[in-house]
């Protein structure tokens, strides 16, 4: 409800409490028994009731009410009230009804002949003694639909008012050929209500209903208000008639700014110098003492106010007429059978008709049926300064329209306002400078989109200021309360004229506010903190091959030598016999064969170290194996030295998650997004099987893992050693990795396609030339020059591209150390083999010669440092002769 703040003015203030305890003291005056029945919850109605009686009370005339508050809703406390005001001995009553009471009330009055005057909604049907403060709507509600040339729309009414303005718009309905839908949501339960009116706007949604009458009171119109905004149906292309006469009674400052269009009727005119006056006084009252009183009065409150003038100017007219209007002892009974009718009350209730008043609400006539006539309604349209006056109705000139633009452009005249900018302080879009403080206005601030401001503003010849959203938000819809939040909620609600921020367009948005052309496209992607650069092994020489590779390797040496060992076994062409040295006798006539298993496997290794060996098979066979064995070490060798020189200079990053799919079928790694954001309502409305699965855990995972700032997420990524993966927008996550400390990166490709947009109200004259100040930025590349100056231009770990050759090309010990120990450990092998060896040959000859273990191996350790076993350092050779004995040994010869 709309408020204000106390007058100043005091003396008024004053002035008003001395006329009430002066009225109030008139204790001796001829006074009227007036009855008062007022439902319970009707305060500010029963504070104008108050008022009126003592602002209409007179030296020589005043009315004494007798007050019952009571459940409208309920006939049998009607009944007991009324009957307990007549047994009073009053002259009127003034009350409230609903449409389960009216039909007991308008008995009882015709009955008894007691007059009855009520703000409530005119009855139907001719009733004698029933006055009707209210005037009737059906009139300029057709009107209004004339106007609007509505041929097609939806009339939801309340059933407790009654059916006789419904019947009017059906009967019109069929008249014109209008197709009208009718709803009745005056039976909605209370608990359920919400669901109610959302469900019933999704259905009038589905069958194109944009254009609706809200047949009901303030207080169900604000609830179907509070659901509408809810479902985003308060913006663009909609148009709502309020069918009260209260149109400025209801809060309308949240449907305000969504742009849709909004009338209705009002009877109180402000304007006029009669309430004013009026206004001036009611808000001198205390809140306390005569409750609603620190609003504007509502027009039941108005209808009550003048319903007490009425009944004033009628008693006082009796009265100077001296009509003898008293009860005589017989204050009647109202159950009586037969009843008793009071004989004044025809008297009474002409002198009432007869009232010819200017109240709050305009002219006050009645018919002989007691229904206003001769009264005039002001036709109110919402902009987006306000409710609006556009014309007015009344009983001879029908619809009179006195502003001919009905949908004015309330934000014409740009140039010459300063345009508020809504922005957000989020790096590189919009920084304070390091010495802000020393700058004023817009000067203070740095980044992409400030400088698209300037441009925007530069193209389309306007004066802007611009202005940091308060609560930090971009954005979104609160689930419980409806409201926008954010430079969202500041464009619906209409603080701020443009913004121009890394705004995303979505649908959700796109139903409140206007977009411009995307200045920038990108998409959702995952930002985690950079992992260490894997350090080379020490046989990291074998990591072009992988490990099942080097497995077959040796699988497949170890058969191509034992096949060979075979064949050559098998091929008599391998089998040779030894050939004697010149002038020599052969000293055996058994064949040899050079393929043992060793020697098999020294030709396999020495082709496959490309060194070859000095013995080659001879056979068919064996040549096969051979090729087969070199084309396979070919293959082998030329691979793995292509892959060798890559996995030696790069150094490499292992991540732990390359994907979206990587980060949901994982539990190790939290990941979350911007709370209030376009990439929260992504996820919570995805319908794809991945995404609502990490939607699932996002929304039930404790701690939470929304974060409520981009800086605050990204602060999380670094200090989560790896344990938290944050989900934004491409275009920020390639920022920030260019950003000091260099340890965050992004992982995957994008998870949808979206831009960001230049934002505007609903119907603001700015959006179309602010659609063509980005297309022309846009051609000319100066979008781009400005990416490039705030992102790389200004970037703090170089381009992603950008690498130090000479470093990465450069081989450290670390690289091939695994080389140097195999070497090392072969030599050291080739050792103890050659120890061995030699043990092992000492002792065959110790137990030869029959000498000493330790005299035989001083011996071979004389011949492997001397070459001699004789102390003078010659090795004794044997000669053969021919003819001569094999058994002759080296001991004969010594």
């Amino acid at each position: 409800m709309w408020r204000r703040g106390r007058s100043p003015n005091t003396t008024m203030e004053l002035l008003f409490v001395v006329t009430l305890l002066w009225s109030e003291a008139l204790c001796g005056s001829p006074s009227v028994q007036i009855g008062g029945l007022f439902p319970r919850g009707a305060d500010q109605e029963y504070s104008a009731f108050r008022v009126g009686m003592v602002q209409f009370g007179m030296a020589d005339f005043r009315l004494t009410p007798h007050i019952d508050n009571l459940e409208v809703a309920n006939s049998f406390a009607v009944t007991n009230c009324f009957c307990s005001q007549f047994s009073r001995g009053v002259y009127a009553i003034f009350g409230f009804y609903d449409k389960k009471s009216v039909n007991t009330i308008t008995s009882f009055c015709e009955t008894l002949h007691v007059s009855f005057i009520t703000p409530s909604f005119p009855a139907e049907g001719m009733n004698q003694f029933v006055l009707q403060m209210r005037p009737d709507i059906k009139g300029p509600l057709v009107s209004l639909v004339e106007y609007y040339k509505w041929e097609k729309f939806a009339y939801l009414y309340d059933s407790d008012r009654g059916l006789s303005t419904l019947q009017v718009i059906l009967d019109t309905a069929a008249e014109k050929k209008w197709v009208v839908t009718a709803i009745n949501v005056g039976n909605l339960k209370d608990e359920r209500k919400d669901e109610a009116y959302r469900s019933l706007f999704q259905d009038l949604e589905i069958r194109k209903e944009r254009r609706i009458i809200l047949d009901c009171e303030q207080d169900k119109v604000r609830d179907i208000m509070e659901q509408v905004i809810t479902i985003g149906r308060h913006v663009k292309g909609y148009h709502y008639i309020i069918a009260n006469l209260g149109f400025v009674d209801g809060d309308l400052s949240k449907i305000q700014y969504g742009g849709a269009n909004v009338s209705g009727f009002q009877i109180v005119d402000f304007d006029d110098p009669v309430v004013a006056k009026f206004d001036q006084r009611w808000e001198a009252l205390e809140e306390k003492e005569y409750p609603g009183a620190d609003i504007r009065i509502r027009y039941t409150s108005a209808l009550t106010y003048d319903a007490v003038h009425v009944m004033t100017e009628a008693f006082r007219f009796l009265h100077k007429q001296r009509i003898d209007m008293s009860r005589r002892g017989n204050s009647g009974d109202c159950l009586a059978n037969p009843a008793v009718p009071w004989a004044q009350g025809v008297e009474i209730e002409r002198a009432l008709k007869q009232v010819r008043v200017d109240g709050l609400t305009g002219n006050i006539q009645f018919d002989q049926y007691g229904k206003r006539i001769n009264y005039s309604v002001t036709v109110m349209e919402l902009k987006n300064s306000g409710p609006v006056k556009i014309g007015y109705w009344n009983e001879v000139d029908k619809m009179v329209v006195t502003k001919s633009d009905l949908y004015p452009n309330d934000t014409m005249g740009m140039e010459n306002k300063t345009v508020i900018v809504s922005t957000i302080l989020e790096a590189p879009y919009v920084m304070l400078k390091k010495n802000s403080e020393l700058f004023q206005d817009n000067d203070r601030y740095e980044g992409y989109c400030v400088d698209l401001a300037a441009e925007i503003a530069k193209h389309c010849g306007i004066r802007y200021q611009l202005r940091i959203v308060g609560d930090g938000k971009y954005g979104a819809r609160d689930a419980e309360t409806k409201i926008w939040n954010g430079m969202v909620g500041e464009l619906v609600y209409g603080k701020a004229d443009i913004a121009v921020a890394p705004l995303t367009i979505t649908l959700v948005r796109e139903e409140v506010i206007d977009f411009s052309k995307p200045f920038m496209s990108l998409g959702i992607s995952i930002m985690i903190k950079k992992p260490q650069k894997s350090k080379p092994g020490v046989f990291s020489f074998l990591d072009p091959l992988a490990y099942e590779i080097w497995m077959c390797i040796v699988f497949a040496y170890i058969g191509v030598s034992v096949v060979l060992f075979l064949v050559s076994r098998f091929s008599p062409y391998e089998w040779t016999l030894e050939e004697p040295e010149d002038g020599a006798m052969p000293l055996t006539t058994e064949s040899t064969n050079e393929f043992g298993i060793f020697n098999s496997l020294w030709f396999s290794l020495g082709a496959f170290m490309r060194q070859g060996c000095d013995i080659s098979p001879r056979s068919l066979s064996g040549r096969i194996v051979g090729g087969v064995w070199w084309f396979f070490t070919l293959i082998i060798i030329s691979s793995y030295t292509a892959n060798l020189a890559a996995f030696l200079t790069v150094e490499r990053m292992v991540s732990p998650i390359e994907s979206a799919e990587d980060l949901a079928k994982q539990s190790e790694i939290c990941y979350g997004t911007l709370d209030s954001g376009s990439t929260k309502e992504f996820f919570r409305r995805s319908k794809i099987a991945l995404f609502d699965k990490m939607w699932q855990y996002m929304k039930s995972a404790e701690p939470s893992v929304f974060v409520k700032k981009t800086s605050e997420g990204v602060l999380r990524v670094r200090k989560s050693k790896g344990k938290y993966a944050y989900l934004l927008e491409s275009t920020m996550n390639e920022y920030i990795e260019q950003r000091k400390p260099c340890d965050t990166m992004k992982v995957g490709g994008n998870l949808d396609s979206k831009g960001y947009g230049i934002a505007t109200p609903k119907g603001s004259p700015l959006r179309v030339p602010i659609n063509l100040a980005v297309l022309k930025l846009n051609e000319q590349g100066t979008l781009d020059k400005m990416k490039n100056k705030w992102w790389y231009d200004k970037g703090e770990c170089g381009f992603k591209d950008s690498t130090n050759k000479e470093k990465t090309s450069a081989l450290s010990l670390s690289n091939v150390a695994g080389v140097f120990y195999i070497l090392v450990g072969g030599l050291g092998l080739a050792m103890m083999v050659a120890l061995v060896e030699f043990c092992y040959k000492s002792r065959a000859e110790a137990k030869k010669m029959k000498m000493k273990f330790t005299d035989a191996m001083r011996s071979k350790a004389r011949l492997s440092i001397t070459g001699s076993t004789s102390e003078n350092g010659r090795v004794p050779v044997a000669y053969l002769r021919p003819g001569l004995p094999m058994s002759l040994s080296m001991t004969d010869m010594s």
